[in-house]
């Protein structure tokens, strides 16, 4: 029998059987006298705002709803009724293990464990979920994992010790929730519409329903090109990827005050939503992003430890790393192979520009997104990149071209970068 996994973070609640997801965000619909969640759910929250509730696993509580929501008493109703859907929808899964974000309360854990008793599956594991994705990293250094959700961003540090990683705390950065960082972002889109078409896309329900429908897309094909146009009720307009990096200065202003001055040695992981976000990669030098099933391949690695089912369950904050450790016996790399690429012989670059926004060039590498890295070797700016596509200066680059300043890196994704100079 396969344990499902479930996921609970309202942004994006998961399911995993397998290899395959469910996917239902925490938005709950009054239609009529029955509920839809979801997807279906979100695709009308702005056409029946009065009939949506997307703040019932923010606030997990049993205290009287407000405003009231059908036949609902409570917030605890509501995730109940979710569970239920997911359950059912996803093939009535047996046993579930549950991944919680680290903003849950001991009450509003203890809260959903009640919940679960009264449906139709068994819980049979609790783990916090950053705690999960940490153990597929390791390493010596700081581990910060940004996670978002409806009403607020959460930042978790995590530490490796004698191969075991731990949670430390868990901050929760208030007004950077997806719910802000959208309504942000379609400010500026609109603006956009009404100065190139005069068309504003928000004077009516369902144009601003098509926009926020349009929006994920819009974002994933800015990550990889510099401008994307985007159409709503006939009316098209360019967005430009630049235009977009001021709805995020909250957020880009607020995880970096919650970790602290960061080591070389540190390392910030990033949900694939977080990822999304125009501008927020390139805050952090030693971003990683996190694959869209690293949760449910981490938690198969880990269930034997994670399974409970013969006792209360516990709520488990520290797991074996998974991530392979550096041998310090094992016999050094050989040196690497003289090239005939040729050697830049230009000024010494101090930053990267990209996507308008100047970064620092750090000796241990500095990371461009999509398997890019500019780092130091032997005094020279060199190029990493995984995927071999990469171009300088419009001729192929290896691990040994190197870079000087005004050089011009680009990658066929649409990440365009200049190395420039920046005068003290």
């Amino acid at each position: 029998m396969t344990i499902a996994v479930l996921d609970i973070v309202d942004s994006n609640l998961q399911l995993w059987r397998g290899n395959s997801a469910l996917q239902s965000p925490g938005y709950a619909l009054l239609a009529g006298q029955q509920y839809q969640f979801g997807n279906d759910a979100r695709a009308s929250a702005r056409l029946q705002p009065r009939n949506i509730n997307t703040r019932f696993w923010w606030q997990l509580n049993t205290e009287a709803l407000q405003p009231a929501l059908g036949s609902a008493r409570h917030t605890a109703d509501l995730a109940h009724a979710h569970l239920l859907d997911i359950h059912q929808r996803g093939e009535a899964p047996a046993e579930l293990i549950l991944a919680v974000s680290g903003s849950m309360q001991r009450e509003q854990l203890a809260l959903l464990l009640g919940i679960i008793e009264q449906c139709p599956f068994d819980a049979v594991g609790l783990v916090n979920r950053s705690v999960v994705l940490a153990s597929l990293h390791g390493g010596p250094g700081r581990l910060f994992h940004l996670e978002i959700q409806l009403h607020q961003a959460l930042v978790s540090e995590l530490s490796e010790s004698n191969g075991i990683v731990e949670l430390q705390r868990s901050v929760p950065l208030p007004g950077c929730g997806l719910l802000q960082l959208q309504e942000r972002l379609v400010e500026i889109i609109a603006a956009a519409f009404i100065r190139q078409t005069r068309f504003d896309p928000r004077r009516k329900a369902d144009t601003e329903q098509a926009l926020y429908d349009n929006l994920p897309e819009t974002l994933r094909q800015l990550r990889h090109q510099g401008e994307t146009n985007i159409e709503v009720n006939g009316y098209r307009a360019r967005i430009n990827r630049s235009e977009l990096l001021a709805a995020g200065q909250r957020l880009f202003d607020s995880a970096p005050e919650a970790m602290g001055v960061l080591r070389a040695d540190d390392r910030v992981l990033l949900d694939p939503l977080a990822a999304l976000l125009p501008g927020l990669e390139a805050q952090f030098d030693t971003a990683e992003l996190l694959a869209p099933e690293a949760l449910q391949q981490a938690i198969a690695s880990h269930e034997t430890q994670l399974v409970q089912r013969e006792q209360a369950l516990t709520f488990v904050t520290a797991l074996p790393c998974l991530a392979q450790p550096i041998d310090p016996d094992s016999p050094a790399p050989a040196e690497p192979p003289v090239s005939d690429s040729p050697v830049a012989s230009g000024p010494a670059p101090t930053h990267v520009l990209l996507a308008d926004v100047a970064r620092p060039l750090r000796a241990e590498g500095t990371n461009l997104g999509d398997g890019l890295r500019i780092y130091q070797n032997d005094g020279q700016w060199r190029l990493s990149d995984d995927s071999s596509k990469a171009r300088v200066n419009g001729q192929p680059a290896d691990e040994m071209t190197t870079l000087s300043r005004g050089d011009t890196v680009v990658h066929p994704d649409g990440i365009e970068a200049v190395l420039i100079e920046v005068l003290p």
